[in-house]
């Protein structure tokens, strides 16, 4: 009987212990796109910065030709290599 008692508690031990982990991976399961997303929105914003700064000064070339190849790096997604 105290064999047995050992064998219950230690896999209600173990069981509890796989529901814990899998708490916590779940938890962490969005972090990895919310840290993306937050690199993305602050590169948008130091490339707009530089646009404006770029422009403010009088030089527009060089903003209106980054501008465009990014309007066309971002129209090219999704299409293959070879079309590009």
């Amino acid at each position: 009987m105290q064999e047995q008692d050992r064998r219950y508690r230690l896999l209600g031990r173990a069981h509890a212990e796989a529901v814990h982990l899998r708490r916590r991976l779940e938890a962490q399961a969005g972090q990895g796109t919310v840290e993306y997303v937050a690199l993305i929105i602050l590169m948008a914003l130091l490339l707009a910065a530089v646009v404006t700064a770029v422009k403010a000064k009088g030089d527009a070339g060089i903003a209106t030709t980054l501008v465009d190849k990014l309007k066309d790096a971002i129209d090219g997604v999704g299409d293959p290599p070879g079309k590009r």
